[in-house]
């Protein structure tokens, strides 16, 4: 047994231990994502907008759309900088939930983090609303007879399955995805000056002639193609040099964005007379193949059509596990049961989640029009976007209470934080009801879910953790064999990694008595890195000190 001046020093020796963890996970962190990448993955999460809002956008104030995509910008500018801001103050997997959820408290988080997951899956199931119709002209074009529905549902169970399985090559698919795209509007918006009925003036004299309520309308309607500009944020643990190339990868995507998107909806509409986007009373689904087919013909449209296929299925294959890693954030918290933090022991991916999210997007493209599936992903935006702001009000207001002091300050505060929520607000008036049931829905599952779940198992002290630092600081060499060889035993994938469900038979089998709450505040500090599993090795080294007989 060890004396009380031993186990004193065996005490000091394991707290100094879980003081260097911060800086040992810093260091182990794998920062591979230069400012290129940034721009990549906010861009790859973005374009697809373009494919579907411009027309949408039509309807609403006519050709003078152009104005609507700078004013929308203009908007999401200030929530870009600040969530700049809060991602290298608080770098962790659920992004804007961790922020509200940290900022608020769990009732807040519970509604933001459910309200964020509609957001996300809502954008992937329009990207794949969209896709059909894009799908259609190839199918139209080369004579062969597919049920779009169908067609849409079948790719929604492929990528299901591909985020299951944890394909780790998504990044470098959507890489060469995005370039293509963008080299092709760039193509795009270079033919359309020689374009015989090219006319500059119908888009400026669109935007003139235009009231201040429908430009309003317009802008609310295509926020959602700015919505994954901040998408990026959520990684910022693997970015180099993140309190520079975050922010500017972030402000740069957000002009390129800006940039391309208006010059496509102004081109578009000058290029091509009359009110095009609407035939036989129906708004045109595939602006691009039209505008692509104007400028340079009908097979370089098929070219273009086949192309925004594969913008759009790479957009959704992302938006899922995007979506989903709000239910597992949510559930680390104990604000959601246990079962949708649990990873697949072969994969390591966050199963559950995944499934739940595949078919609340399926039940999205069976019964949801495209249009109000994109109202209703832009109320979503707009409301998170507010409440991103004010966040960074709140924080900097209370920094020396809660020690807030990020490697990255947005600029021009409180002005252009303010302006983001003034801003925000007037919009969303324009949004539509559609969107205001939308988010009265998500505050009412929210705080039901929160009530009837998260109140009672989220409010876990982390008292379990001092309790199990104490308990496992010290070991003989035998109880120590005897715990790695349980521990090896319960890792059932056979990767020396455990997920919460296989960390907690181990502590049970090994006689730890704490309840299944408490096992996952233990499990959640252990997983530092925030992927669902812990190294089993990296776990004994931290935690455990081998007393010597």
């Amino acid at each position: 047994m060890a004396t009380p001046s031993s186990s004193s020093k065996i005490n000091s020796h394991v707290e100094s231990l879980l003081e260097k963890v911060p800086d040992r996970i810093k260091k182990t962190l794998t920062r591979t994502i230069g400012l290129s990448g940034v721009v990549i993955i906010s861009l790859s999460a973005m374009l697809p907008g373009i494919f579907i809002t411009p027309t949408f956008a039509a309807e609403i104030m006519g050709p003078g759309i152009w104005l609507a995509f700078l004013l929308a910008a203009s908007v999401v500018l200030p929530a870009a900088i600040s969530k700049s801001e809060l991602a290298s103050g608080m770098p962790s997997s659920g992004g804007s939930y961790v922020y509200m959820e940290r900022t608020y408290g769990p009732l807040i988080g519970t509604i933001s983090g459910l309200g964020l997951w509609t957001s996300f899956l809502l954008k992937s199931a329009f990207a794949l609303i969209g896709f059909s119709a894009y799908f259609v002209v190839v199918t139209t074009y080369f004579d062969i007879e597919m049920d779009i529905l169908v067609l849409s549902l079948s790719a929604l169970v492929l990528i299901t399955i591909v985020n299951i399985l944890g394909v780790k090559k998504v990044k470098a698919i959507q890489t060469p995805v995005v370039i293509a795209t963008v080299s092709l509007l760039l193509f795009i918006c270079a033919a359309a000056f020689f374009v015989d009925d090219f006319d500059a003036s119908r888009p400026i004299d669109g935007a003139l002639d235009a009231s201040v309520w429908s430009l309003a309308e317009a802008s609310a309607f295509v926020f959602v193609a700015y919505a994954g500009v901040t998408k990026v944020a959520a990684i910022g643990g693997e970015v180099k040099n993140p309190e520079k190339n975050l922010p500017a990868g972030i402000m740069l995507s957000l002009l390129i964005a800006t940039v391309l998107y208006s010059a496509i909806a102004f081109l578009m509409m000058a290029a091509i007379p009359g009110e095009w986007w609407i035939v036989e009373g129906n708004v045109v689904e595939n602006p691009i193949y039209v505008f692509a087919e104007e400028v340079a013909g009908t097979k370089f449209g098929i070219f273009a059509a086949v192309l925004s296929v594969l913008t759009m299925i790479s957009m959704a294959l992302a938006g899922i596990l995007a979506a989903s890693r709000f239910l597992f954030a949510m559930s680390r918290d104990n604000l959601l049961p246990q079962a949708l933090e649990e990873v697949n022991t072969r994969f390591e991916t966050p199963h559950f989640p995944i499934l739940i999210t595949g078919v609340a997007m399926g039940l999205a493209i069976l019964f949801v029009p495209l249009k109000d599936v994109v109202k209703v992903a832009s109320g979503f935006k707009i409301m998170i976007f507010i409440m991103i702001n004010t966040c960074v009000i709140i924080l900097r207001q209370t920094s020396k209470e809660h020690d807030w002091n990020p490697s990255y300050k947005g600029p021009l505060y409180p002005f252009m934080h303010i302006w983001g929520v003034v801003a925000g607000a007037f919009l969303l008036t324009f949004i539509g009801q559609k969107a205001f049931i939308g988010g009265g829905a998500a505050i009412l599952v929210g705080s039901v879910t929160y009530y009837l779940y998260g109140k009672k198992h989220a409010s876990v002290s982390t008292t379990p953790l001092s309790t199990f630092k104490s308990q496992f600081k010290s070991a003989s060499r035998l109880e120590h064999n005897k715990r790695l060889s349980v521990f090896h035993a319960a890792d059932y994938g056979g990767k020396n990694h455990l997920t919460c469900r296989e960390f907690q038979n181990a502590l049970s089998a090994l006689g730890f008595n704490f309840t299944s709450d408490e096992s996952r505040v233990i499990f959640h500090a252990v997983d530092s890195d925030e992927n669902g599993v812990i190294d089993i090795d990296e776990f004994f080294k931290t935690f455990e000190v081998i007393e010597e007989e």
